[in-house]
């Protein structure tokens, strides 16, 4: 019997959103080991709590393809690309690759809500939620960055943005811990 309640289309949009996730992780990894070695010790924290955040939703996609009965499936994931060049840099294409991720979970919803899977549209609104809160907060970082005087920031200004980065708490919930009563 069959208990595979996913369609071939959505199982495969699922597998690739798996990868995504993953390629997220590695980004946020590499442009972390990057701050680090520039000398950003709290731009590189924040960079790695982030990838830890992309490997959970990984994790929590993954789970769902299994619990409907799906198989889950391991990728390889592309290299990150090259390192920034410097700060603004990092975070413009931080912010070019959340929004990236955001037009993939926008085709999953597409596709959800064209075979009229309900369960996985359900399931990606928590994502769409989430691309909205990462899209953002890159924007804040653009603008504290931009604040703090942009590609021509003074040493000062960026020891000061490194420096309140570092102290942010890991405020980051983790997707395996939300449900129906605390989707946060």
């Amino acid at each position: 019997m069959n208990t595979n309640r996913l369609s071939k289309k959505i199982e495969t949009i699922l597998n690739h959103q798996v990868t995504k996730e993953a390629e997220a992780a590695q980004i946020y990894l590499s442009y972390g080991c990057w701050a680090d070695s520039e000398g950003y010790g709290g731009i590189a924290n924040y960079l790695f709590r982030h990838s830890q955040e992309e490997r959970d939703h990984m994790m929590k996609v993954m789970q769902y393809i299994m619990e409907r009965g799906g198989t889950a499936k391991i990728d390889a994931v592309k290299a990150p690309p090259a390192n920034p060049k410097n700060l603004q840099d990092c975070f413009e294409k931080t912010f070019k690759h959340e929004v990236d991720n955001t037009n993939a979970i926008y085709e999953i919803v597409n596709l959800a809500h064209e075979e009229k899977d309900w369960a996985t549209y359900n399931f990606a609104q928590w994502f769409v939620k989430e691309q909205i809160e990462e899209e953002k907060l890159v924007l804040e970082l653009l603008d504290k960055l931009k604040i703090a005087g942009g590609p021509k920031a003074s040493d000062e200004s960026l020891l000061n943005l490194d420096t309140q980065l570092g102290k942010e708490p890991d405020s980051v919930s983790l997707a395996r811990e939300a449900n129906t009563e605390n989707p946060e």
